[in-house]
């Protein structure tokens, strides 16, 4: 009789504990911010002294001032740290410190200045080997001196940072460095830029290697979760990236916290503030409003480890905020 009881108590909490998380889950929604909230800003420059390099960085932080996760964004070739401000936005009002990384080099500086006939062939030798190694060096510099900061006597980023929780992101050159520093395996390299602080991490218009061996020996060995997010138009003239390259990323990935979307008609500068030279077809507001859901959820999910976020995101909700022509899948 008393193990009999003893059931139907264990039963019944997990009934309840499965209705609180079933209704946690339907009303949760990533999208949902303070209307009156607006981010405060912070521009800083990271010295790296072993390497004698400037990297400028710009910070948007959260109402709180309690230390909150914090995710890392890195540009693409020829941005800036100014670039992207939709998201840092959007993550700052979610409640995380959103740092955007300028990396001197392939940055805004290598075609401000220059006649628009000259811009294309400076871009090119911009997104060379020299800038990957040098940009894949400064998350984890950046990573230090923000753990210095933290802990200073007087700073604006003191006592503010989580730093046991930090996500890393970037777009297309900057989807190449993220993968650097979260898990990817180089040739004959191994994974000698990985992070180990870096817990989770989201590739905007990532890319392979080339060959379906190289890709699988690149990302097989990824151990953190990732979420890729590309369109169906998303090339690149720089470097030829093409479609199939930014989706053989994912099937290489071995299963646990993976995740891509690929939003229909969606160009490379979908994932951008506006458009970028040489797109062909009106911009989709739908596209920056799934992007932010489901990039949210996903820092929540992992570094939040919010159960509400991650049933959002592995059920029906991340389908509320898509097309019906977008392809959403997980592993």
């Amino acid at each position: 009789m008393k193990r009999n009881g003893a059931r139907f108590v264990s039963w019944l909490a997990t009934l309840i504990w499965f209705a609180t998380w079933s209704a946690s889950a339907a009303t949760y929604n990533p999208l949902a911010v303070s209307t009156n909230f607006s981010p405060a800003t912070v521009k800083l420059t990271v010295h790296d002294a072993a390497r004698q390099r400037d990297i400028p960085i710009l910070v948007y932080l959260p109402a709180e001032k309690s230390p909150a996760p914090v995710v890392l964004f890195s540009h693409g070739l020829g941005g800036s740290r100014e670039g992207n401000a939709f998201m840092g936005r959007h993550w700052a009002a979610r409640g995380y410190v959103a740092v955007f990384l300028q990396h001197p080099g392939s940055d805004t500086s290598v075609w401000q200045g220059k006649p628009p006939a000259a811009r294309m062939a400076a871009m090119q030798q911009a997104a060379g080997a020299k800038n990957f190694q040098l940009r894949v060096k400064d998350v984890p510099a950046v990573l230090d001196q923000l753990t210095l900061w933290n802990q200073s006597a007087s700073n604006a980023l003191t006592g503010r940072l989580d730093l046991k929780h930090v996500g890393m992101s970037g777009h297309s050159f900057g989807a190449v460095t993220t993968e650097a520093v979260s898990g990817e395996s180089l040739p004959g390299l191994g994974q000698i830029y990985t992070d180990a602080r870096i817990q989770a991490a989201i590739a905007f218009s990532p890319s392979s290697p080339r060959g379906g061996k190289a890709t699988s020996a690149a990302f097989g060995s990824v151990k953190i979760p990732w979420l890729l997010m590309t369109g169906t138009e998303d090339v690149a003239p720089i470097g030829n990236i093409d479609v199939a390259s930014r989706l053989a990323v994912y099937p290489a990935l071995p299963p646990g916290g993976k995740y891509e979307l690929v939003l229909d008609g969606a160009e490379h500068s979908a994932f951008t503030d506006s458009a970028l030279p040489g797109d062909r077809a009106a911009r989709n507001p739908n596209h920056h409003r799934a992007i932010l859901a489901i990039s949210t959820a996903f820092w929540d999910a992992y570094l939040k480890n919010d159960p509400a976020a991650r049933a959002w995101l592995d059920g029906d909700g991340s389908r509320s905020v898509l097309e019906p022509k977008d392809r959403w899948q997980k592993k």
